[in-house]
């Protein structure tokens, strides 16, 4: 049995997929029930659990030859990162008490980065199932290409793209979730021991111009990249609803100045096989 935390989300139901369609068993794990019967008409076997719900989620766990790991992320985090800090506790909790043979984690880039930014949740949740004594795939894949998202409607109706990454000719390691889901699921069926690390991008490092004539591309009109300025972030982001936006800008910061990195050699490195077009023609359509 494959236990898929995070299945009604676009990396986790990739998962969830490619093991069903080995034949493979599946047990998804979900917060809303009204979800359950979508999952349950695919074959799976659906976990009602919260993820701070430790109880819920050993009862879901048990039995596994593997779990997914998949907490939701907290784009707002209040200081010290409580929400997450809980979650991790739970997870933690709940595989000791259900003792599956092995787990995969989904981390990112530039976890190992001392600086404290949004993705420091990832890197507490490494620290904690490190301390476990089972077999745990850490996956870090690089900057998601569905991010663009926010920037379709621009892009289509104004032919400007808004740009935190800066500048415009950086070049950015980014991956498709569908290759992440692919290789999460490839994991999964491995049989390994210890701790390990498996770093993810796509075929070729994406700039934010590249975004923007990618665009182009598609729509047949004339879409640029701009720089939002780095002193306008904090109000923007305020604007946007952020009580705490210092982890977030902190977040971009690392990827601007490259403190947010992949770790391990650049030959060891997984390469996913879908590019920006494909995805950016997806969320178009």
């Amino acid at each position: 049995m494959y236990v898929i935390t995070g299945i009604t989300g676009k990396v986790g139901g990739a998962v969830a997929r490619i093991l069903l369609s080995r034949n493979l068993p599946v047990r998804g794990v979900m917060r809303d029930a009204g979800k359950a019967e979508t999952w349950r008409a695919l074959g799976c076997e659906v976990a009602i659990a919260e993820m701070d719900d430790d109880n819920a989620l050993s009862e879901a766990f048990k039995g596994a030859t593997g779990v997914f790991i998949l907490p939701p992320s907290d784009f707002d985090p209040e200081p010290g990162f409580p929400v997450a800090r809980r979650i991790i506790d739970a997870l933690v909790q709940a595989i000791r008490t259900a003792e599956p043979e092995k787990v995969v984690c989904l981390s990112t880039i530039g976890a190992q980065a001392a600086q404290t930014n949004l993705l420091t949740q990832r890197t507490l949740l490494e620290q904690a199932l490190n301390q476990l004594g089972l077999p745990v795939t850490f996956l870090r894949p690089g900057w998601f290409m569905e991010n663009c998202a926010q920037d379709v409607a621009a892009a289509r109706e104004q032919g400007v793209i808004q740009s935190y990454l800066q500048p415009l000719d950086k070049a950015v390691p980014m991956i498709a979730t569908a290759d992440v889901g692919k290789l999460a699921a490839s994991l999964l069926m491995q049989d390994w021991a210890g701790k390990r690390i498996v770093e993810l991008e796509g075929p070729y490092r994406v700039t934010p111009n590249d975004v923007a004539s990618t665009f182009s591309k598609i729509l047949g009109r004339q879409v640029v990249a701009e720089v939002v300025a780095r002193h306008t972030w904090e109000t923007v982001f305020r604007g946007q609803g952020h009580q705490h936006p210092s982890p977030r800008m902190r977040m971009i910061d690392g990827f601007n100045e490259g403190w947010i990195c992949f770790e391990g050699p650049e030959d060891e490195r997984a390469i996913g096989e879908t590019e920006l077009e494909e995805v950016l023609r997806g969320l178009l359509s």
